[in-house]
């Protein structure tokens, strides 16, 4: 027997809102009960053939409460005097199913049968009051099981994709419990012929397991199909849930048990690279392009552009955070290799050189640096090992050793360390920091970061520039000579005249010694100037910086991350490592000195340095020992004495050549060779004259009060405004290369009818840096989903959107107007 204390809730549900009730009980099953039941004041009419007594009360008394209580066979038609009030009113049964009925609101006879099949999922009140929120009328069959379906799982919707992220989250975790609930309650042949008319998944003995693989087995030949429209929903769910952030980690886990199972790796081994590439969902292809891109690579069978392209493409694998690292370093290669087949067999003229080398040659020095860090710190090398033994070869044999060899032929004519395209370094405080502060009011901040090169320093005012009103110019000196961190210091520092000692250390500035920042402090006073280093500057508060800000006119903040890593032969590999720190830690400098009020920032270095990731070979080294009356230092790069003897192995300048007083001369081994000191590390130098070490960057850094960084703007191309079949081809156009100011934009495009989504939802990167206008077109097509086939002959628009920083969601950017105008539709349906 029905819980008499239910039917109690029950009347008492509808008592609250009605003034009569009328009770049918047929079997007279709680007529015994029914003066037990606890109703409060409410008149309870048994009806016993007095219908038109009852009925004259009902109508009379209107302000009562009434139960009419009828037991037995009920007349029906017109023989029932009442029936014209219980049409008014309702009538109310015990029976279970209908009780549930009148409890959830649910008006349509035909949602009875559902009731009733799943009446153990009505049992708990918190399943049943977590339903209610979800029903609306109008509700069919379907509808209601999708909604319980939701309630069970726990998912944001009732829709197919909503049920079934839920389950691949679940079954990523290894666990089953909501699955099981559907089974249960009685629900999962309604969630399995879901699958099957929606996903068209059809299996006589379906698993989440079996769904799971068959879905990736679709997704490796990217949803292809020869049923018309076969597998665009699945398709359109699957791209849905391996683009959102929220379950790309899922989507992960569950391709990698996929692979396996699929046996993915033997199923492309003999697939081309190109053919892959588009493929984003298996670690295995990954790890296959990778390998044969850089075999391409090494032997220079592709271009740049092309693997431009295919890196590009590999951005939206599940897996591209894991390989990006190996997907730079093979595109640095390739350009890599590009720059030094365009290399000139000959350098006119030294200023010739210096100038080249700021346009264009320091590109192959930050392509080896940026490969050979990207591969240092790859989770795994192995897939670039042919590739690193060539780049290696190239850069160390082809452009460090026979063009750095062009450089010293350029260099030969010279008798003075001077050239009419770069100002020498000892004129860097005449040129660049004296006109900022000449009116004695304007302050300026020079950092200087020992051993950072040029195309280091490159990158910094890239990434500088990159940031919101921020600016950054750069430019160069000629370093001093030798290039050592003494004497390029020294050569930063307010002087007239430099003087290199015997042993050369402390260089000696207007007579005034210069070595560490104590010394540097003195010789700065007397222009109300101060030195700091760099760690003091990153330790100290905003306001305590504010603050020091205020008390001098100029500060030099000394930095040291390049040249110690490289100047130890224990860390020197490291060099590469030190560079990227030194990149964040400079960029933090600077801001930390704007927020102190600093306006006018100066970065510049004491000199570059040459670095190569391999040992060696003994070509690279001198045999002959610098000679003269006094030999009173000796480098690996340079030599100091008094009375050197000249040496076809050695350039040879006296103090005044090279632009110093005194009577030191300095000789320094031709191109890149280094003299073989015992101890001493050989892949990391500086010291010398070749195009690294001696042209110094100069950054200049201000800060404007407008925003000037924005994303790279992208337009619609459309060739038709009509969609004729369940898929449409789009065409983008990024209308300009992205900079430092105008930066990359992601797209994500997307097919509604209204707010009904009808296809899946592609997302593009535009990052392309070519000034070419046919290298920043993109292609996309968009698949129709069934929900599509109601629009028919109806309009339709193709939103893009982009995504909103720091959060899953995404804004509309733009869109483009379509009619479909498909010969068929299909019928399938939930």
């Amino acid at each position: 027997m029905t819980d008499l204390a239910a039917v109690q809730d029950a009347l008492l549900n509808r008592l609250a809102t009605k003034r009569v009730v009328f009770w049918h009980d047929p079997t007279e099953e709680y007529s015994a009960d029914l003066d037990e039941l606890e109703l409060g004041v409410v008149n309870v009419i048994r009806v016993q053939g007095n219908e038109f007594g009852v009925k004259s009360k009902i109508l009379a008394d209107h302000t009562s409460k009434h139960l009419v209580y009828r037991s037995g066979d009920i007349p029906r038609g017109t023989a029932n005097w009442l029936l014209d009030l219980e049409l008014a009113y309702g009538v109310f049964t015990a029976d279970r199913t209908a009780m549930l009925q009148q409890e959830l609101g649910i008006i349509d006879p035909a949602l009875l049968p559902v009731i009733k099949q799943h009446q153990k999922f009505f049992a708990a009140s918190s399943r049943k009051q977590a339903l209610e929120k979800f029903l609306s009328n109008g509700d069919d069959a379907a509808l209601l099981r999708a909604k319980m379906c939701q309630v069970l799982v726990k998912s944001s919707g009732h829709k197919l994709t909503d049920i079934v992220r839920e389950l691949l989250v679940e079954n990523a975790a290894e666990k089953h419990t909501k699955f099981d609930d559907l089974v249960t309650f009685g629900l999962d042949q309604f969630f399995w012929e879901g699958l099957a008319s929606i996903y068209k998944y059809a299996s006589t003995t379906p698993t989440i397991d079996d769904f799971i693989l068959w879905m990736f087995s679709r997704a490796i030949e990217d949803f292809k199909s020869t049923m018309p429209d076969g597998f665009r929903n699945i398709r359109s769910d699957f791209n849905a849930l391996r683009y959102d952030v929220r379950t790309q980690e899922v989507m992960t886990t569950l391709a990698s048990r996929a692979a396996k199972a699929l046996d993915v790796k033997t199923r492309i081994d003999h697939r081309d690279y190109r053919e892959l590439s588009k493929i984003t969902i298996f670690e295995e292809i990954d790890r296959k392009v990778i390998v044969d891109l850089a075999t391409a690579v090494a032997t220079q069978s592709v271009t740049p552009r092309e693997v431009a392209e295919i890196i590009r493409q590999r951005q939206h694998s599940l897996w591209s955070a894991k390989y990006a690292k190996l997907y730079k370093a093979i595109q640095s290669a390739s350009e890599l290799f590009a720059e030094i087949t365009a290399l000139p067999h000959t350098i006119a003229t030294v200023a010739v050189g210096l100038e080249k080398y700021q346009s264009d040659w320091f590109r192959i020095d930050q392509h080896y640096r940026w490969f050979t860090h990207a591969h240092q710190t790859a989770d795994f090398q192995q897939p670039l090992e042919t590739l690193k033994t060539e780049v290696d070869k190239q850069y160390a044999n082809k452009y460090l050793y026979n063009f750095g060899g062009h450089w010293q032929q350029a260099l030969e004519p010279m008798r003075e360390w001077t050239s009419t395209a770069l100002a020498p370094q000892a004129k860097f405080f005449d040129r660049h920091v004296a006109p900022v502060v000449k009116d004695g009011r304007t302050k300026a901040v020079v950092i200087i970061s020992d051993g950072m090169r040029y195309e280091v320093a490159e990158q910094l005012a890239s990434m500088i520039r990159g940031e919101n009103r921020f600016d950054a110019s750069l430019s160069a000196m000629l370093g001093s000579l030798p290039s050592y961190t003494q004497l390029g210091m020294a050569s930063l520092l307010p002087q007239s005249s430099l003087e290199l000692t015997a042993e050369a250390l402390p260089v000696l500035a207007d007579g005034k010694p210069t070595s560490g920042t104590a010394n540097r402090d003195k010789i700065l006073q007397s222009v109300n100037g101060h030195a700091i280093t760099a760690a003091q500057v990153l330790a100290t508060s905003g306001s305590e910086l504010r603050e020091l800000y205020k008390k001098h006119q100029i500060f030099y903040v000394y930095h040291d991350r390049i040249d110690a890593a490289g100047d130890d032969a224990t860390s020197e590999r490291t060099v590469f490592e030190a560079a990227e720190e030194t990149l964040r830690e400079l960029l933090q400098l600077v801001k930390k000195w704007t927020n102190a009020n600093a306006t006018n920032i100066l970065i510049t270095a004491d000199h570059g340095f040459l670095y190569q990731d391999t040992p060696l070979e003994q070509a690279y080294y001198i045999s002959e020992k610098p000679q003269g009356d006094a030999v009173t230092k000796t480098n690996r790069r340079y030599v100091l004495g008094r009375s050197l003897k000249p040496s076809p192995a050695f350039m040879t300048f006296t103090s005044a050549q090279a632009g110093l007083v005194g009577d030191i001369d300095v000789q320094i081994p031709k191109s890149i060779h280094r003299i073989p000191l015992s101890g001493a590390g050989t892949r990391y130098v500086h010291g010398g004259a070749s195009l690294q070490e001696i042209v110094v960057p100069v950054i200049t850094v201000n800060k404007t009060r407008k925003s000037d960084v924005r994303p790279v703007n992208v337009d619609l191309m459309p060739e038709t405004d009509k969609i004729t079949t369940g898929q449409l081809a789009v065409k983008l156009l990024q209308r300009e290369a992205v900079t430092d100011k105008v930066q990359p934009r992601q797209v994500r495009l997307g097919l509604y009818a209204g707010d009904v989504l009808i296809s899946d939802q592609p997302v593009l990167t535009f990052d392309s840096a070519s000034d070419d206008q046919r290298d920043r077109y993109q292609k996309a097509v968009l698949y129709l989903t069934q929900d599509a086939d109601q629009f028919n002959n109806r309009p339709v628009e193709l939103r893009l959107e982009e995504p909103i920083p720091n959060t899953t969601q995404w804004k509309f950017l733009s869109k483009g107007d379509y009619t479909i105008r498909r010969s068929f539709t299909t019928d399938f349906d939930f």
